[in-house]
């Protein structure tokens, strides 16, 4: 673990891309030397890399400092109800490396031995020198994924497995790093928080439509998980259905409802999941998704923001961008229709990490933990 003030330092730089020594020590109020002392040593350890000098009109010349792209490595495994994927970042967040595996529903072993294999792959395409800088790897996973069995149109056996496998330390055991264990929207979010393009958002509410609906929560400019790691779990928030009887906002908005109304009329839907940036034209059935989503979204963010005073409502999923758009829109649309008197109702914006962030999100729990400010609440590591 490093030093508060190091991680300070390192937080900075990835937040504004470069620095120099007086700009940290002006926004830190730490001494010119403390800041010199720490930046020459995150240099020697290879995590900063300076840049071409910035000349003034007087004095010495300003030397920025940056993120050294093979500062670290970081690996984030997304299980979810219809494909898992490993990805290997640089200290940057850019992807060097990923593997998919897409499937009718999640098998656990199979899912492990996905990881082996596929790890090894990633390792072996690394130097000796880059292995050594793989600084751990977080999974990002439902909880009690066992409950989903017909949800996901599994065999209840298949997924009552998941209840008596622990994969952090299965897969810990692959692995001479640290691993990290995350609810997967949760994660989602720490990756829009870590990797997105936030605009200083400090407080906000965080929305991932994969093939079920979830979410998360972030306050104070961290990632909010609470006592069990499941703060957010907005798929579960009731909100008006199509007949006006409450349900679950996990029951109409998610993909998997999407695909049940395709499916209903014969439609092969597996392009859904195969295929995340082009669905091609889906007709009447999207339009409707598309406004049931939105008014489901609209009632759960005014639900939400009557108990946090949110800047922001964030929605992003496993979906083309311009259906995104479309969604985030229409949600505008809903939410302006909804009686929300005595409330200052968040900006609804798109996320910025796309198809991919509950991937990220994973990768983001060992960066966060080992290198940023603040903590994303783990529910396990090692």
């Amino acid at each position: 673990m490093r030093d508060h003030n190091e991680r300070i330092v390192l937080s900075l730089v990835r937040e504004h891309g470069s620095l120099s020594k007086s700009d940290i020590a002006r926004l830190t109020g730490l001494s010119a030397q403390t800041v010199s002392v720490i930046m020459r040593e995150l240099e020697t350890d290879g995590l900063l890399l300076r840049q071409e000098p910035v000349r003034g009109r007087v004095g010495q010349p300003s030397i920025p400092m940056s993120l050294n792209p093979d500062g670290a490595y970081f690996m984030g495994l997304k299980v979810g109800r219809r494909s898992a994927e490993l990805v290997l970042i640089d200290f940057l967040g850019a992807i060097r490396s990923m593997k998919q595996h897409s499937y009718r529903y999640p098998a656990p072993r199979k899912t492990v031995d996905f990881v082996a294999e596929s790890m090894k792959e990633m390792r072996d395409g690394l130097s000796e020198a880059q292995r050594q800088r793989i600084a751990g790897l977080g999974i990002a996973v439902p909880f009690q994924l066992w409950n989903w069995a017909d949800a996901a149109g599994a065999p209840r056996d298949v997924m009552e497995e998941w209840r008596d496998l622990d994969i952090r330390t299965e897969i810990q055991a692959l692995c001479d790093f640290p691993v990290y264990l995350q609810n997967d929207a949760t994660s989602a979010c720490g990756a829009e928080l870590v990797f997105g393009k936030t605009s200083g958002l400090r407080d906000f509410l965080y929305f991932y439509i994969g093939a079920f609906v979830g979410g998360g929560i972030v306050l104070d400019g961290r990632l909010y998980g609470g006592p069990t790691g499941n703060a957010g779990a907005l798929g579960s928030m009731p909100v008006p259905g199509p007949d006006n009887r409450p349900t679950q906002l996990i029951d109409i908005a998610s993909i998997a409802m999407l695909e049940k109304a395709l499916a209903a009329r014969g439609f092969d839907a597996s392009h859904l999941w195969t295929s995340p940036l082009d669905w091609g034209d889906l007709g009447a059935d999207l339009d409707r998704w598309v406004g049931q989503t939105a008014h489901a979204l609209a009632y759960a963010i005014v639900g939400a923001t009557s108990v946090i005073d949110f800047e922001a409502a964030v929605i992003d999923g496993w979906m083309p961008l311009a259906v995104r758009k479309r969604l985030v829109e229409a949600v505008e649309r809903a939410i302006a229709a909804i009686d929300a008197e005595g409330l200052t109702l968040p900006a609804i914006r798109e996320g910025t990490v796309g198809i991919h962030a509950r991937a990220l999100g994973g990768a983001s729990l060992p960066l966060s933990e080992r290198f940023l400010v603040g903590s994303n609440l783990l529910a396990g590591s090692a």
